[in-house]
């Protein structure tokens, strides 16, 4: 975070800055602002007086006013690298993303501003482009626990989870209390199904800094919580009534509070906090639920298959499609148990196609022949041979034009009674640049129109290349509909495939914990608990009104 300037040259605002200094160090940053704003009026040319008053202002959570004063001093001083972090941070607080890329990218000789920037490109999914922002970080000061940071998310980032593993352990035996590293290394341990480690991690990790709370949110979506936790929850309640938290860190909180004391045995707290989360999510990302309708429909009236001849290829993609929530992440592990297919996670490459191909890339005759060329290739990099997944959930919206640049492809679309998939996505953290709704009519809405463009694929394309798999018919007969499933991919039958949770395969989605469990159906219609706080969800409920 950006830091105030300690040292005082002569001035007519020096007695000002050293009782403003001796204010903030005793814990009273407020009544400090009004000795700053003094001082910028004795001395209306100092760019670093203004750059002091703009922290505390940010400090103090007055953002208008952080963001003001910190252009005031970029004015005066436009290569003052503290005021473009300190800007940065302010906008992004604000909301202002674009803003705030914009200011970190102008301090790169601070290795905080490059970290921030990193994440935010992330989250954004501009992968590479945050990989040089991590990497810039680290180069920066190579020797510092952010240096060293700031190396293990551009190795995650680049998918080298085992090297950032190694240098998160460096990090933490000669900083032990860094809690970023420790939340971070919980994330990669739980990703590869070390679940105890990881909660340590993470328990870590919010003792160290109560306010990381994607932590906590972490920790309790590890194992199921009992009244042992008392004292976890005290922490996390007492973290939710601290001032000046990020509308993202409240999210968060809520989430893992309403996991909680789901756990133990509380629905309507539950349903309240998961409530609570899902209202703080829409203002921070706003979603048109009129506008998602009329889109679904255009692709089910103008996006007709195209067929077209072409040789099949390896590695031959298998795209697993539905809702989010539905059971993707299962049947990617059921799949890549199979010693004859590879996981590929969930590749953004439609969704971009997807967007051209919107565009206008429907003109372009060699669209559709390029795209395939590509999508080979980004495959190739996860097997040379055999079959690979797809598991990114939303490419149903992209499946028409996936069948007509791949005739060899599968599509395996996931679904699961709409109410328990409404109540899951419900429950959990989305990146607020997801576009998909969490909660009230939007969330029904948004499942209701998904429901037709999956029936319209049903309708339209070939038989032998869209396969369903039903959560529920899984869960309760996990052989069966298994064999069914191995069949129309054309895969033999394997064993190892009933046992997913033995997968040793890295699982990044929410669905870490639950798949490191033997199948079960402890899951299906969960909703019945829920029943009397279901809200606007509750039209999603089977036969509601006649009951």
């Amino acid at each position: 975070m950006t830091r105030r300037a300690t040292h005082f040259p002569p001035g007519r605002a020096t007695p000002l800055l050293v009782q403003a200094d001796l204010l903030v160090r005793a814990g009273r940053s407020p009544e400090a602002i009004p000795l700053l704003m003094q001082a910028v009026l004795a001395e209306p040319g100092n760019a670093a007086i203004r750059h002091d008053l703009a922290t505390l202002y940010l400090q103090t959570g007055q953002l208008a006013g952080a963001i003001e004063t910190f252009q005031a001093a970029l004015g005066l001083a436009p290569g003052l690298a503290a005021s473009w972090l300190g800007l940065g941070v302010a906008l992004q607080a604000n909301g202002d993303e674009g803003g705030a890329l914009a200011a970190y990218l102008e301090a790169p000789s601070l290795a905080e501003a490059g970290f921030r920037a990193g994440a935010l490109l992330e989250s954004h999914g501009r992968r590479l482009d945050a990989i040089n922002a991590f990497q810039r970080a680290a180069r920066t000061a190579p020797r510092s626990s952010l240096g060293r940071l700031s190396e293990a998310r551009a190795l995650l980032a680049d998918g080298r989870d085992d090297d950032a593993e190694r240098v998160l352990r460096r990090l933490l035996a000669l900083d032990p209390d860094h809690a970023a590293a420790s939340d971070l290394l919980g994330r990669v341990l739980a990703e590869a199904g070390k679940l105890h480690e990881a909660r340590q991690c993470y328990d870590r990790a919010t003792l160290a800094a109560p306010h990381l709370a994607g932590s906590y949110y972490d920790l309790v979506r590890c194992r199921r919580l009992t009244t042992d936790d008392a004292a976890l929850l005290a922490r996390m309640r007492a973290t939710l009534d601290a001032p000046l938290l990020h509308p993202e860190v409240r999210l968060k909180l809520h989430l893992a509070l309403g996991k909680a004391v789901d756990d133990l045995g509380d629905p309507e707290a539950a349903m309240r906090h998961f409530d609570a989360a899902h209202a703080l999510r829409q203002t921070m990302a706003r979603f048109d639920a009129g506008a998602f309708a009329a889109r679904i429909d255009r692709i089910i009236a103008e996006r007709r298959p195209i067929c077209r001849a072409a040789p099949a290829g390896r590695p031959s993609p298998i795209l697993i499609v539905g809702l989010p929530r539905s059971g993707t992440t299962l049947v990617e592990q059921i799949l890549s148990s199979h010693p004859q297919v590879a996981a590929g996670g969930e590749l953004p490459f439609w969704t971009e196609r997807g967007f051209l191909w919107e565009q206008g890339g429907h003109g372009d005759p060699g669209f559709l022949e390029t795209a395939a060329l590509e999508y080979r290739h980004a495959l190739g990099a996860h097997a040379a041979d055999g079959w690979v997944t797809d598991k990114m959930p939303l490419n149903l919206y992209w499946a028409g034009l996936v069948a007509a640049a791949l005739p060899d492809a599968m599509i395996v679309h996931c679904s699961r009674r709409p109410i328990d998939t409404a109540l899951s996505i419900h429950r959990t953290y989305f990146n607020q640049h997801v576009a998909f709704p969490t909660g009230g009519e939007d969330l029904v809405e948004a499942i209701r129109a998904t429901g037709r463009l999956a029936e319209h694929w049903r309708a339209t394309l070939p038989a032998d290349r869209f396969v369903e798999v039903e959560y529920e018919a899984l869960v309760r007969d996990p052989e069966a509909a298994i064999r069914r499933l191995l069949l129309a991919c054309g895969l033999a039958w394997e064993p190892a495939c009933l046992t997913p949770e033995r997968n040793p395969r890295r699982v990044r989605t929410p669905s870490l914990w639950q798949v490191r469990q033997p199948i079960s159906d402890a899951r299906v219609d969960q909703w019945r608990r829920y029943e009397p706080w279901l809200g606007a969800l509750g039209a999603l409920a089977p036969d509601i009104s006649a009951r």
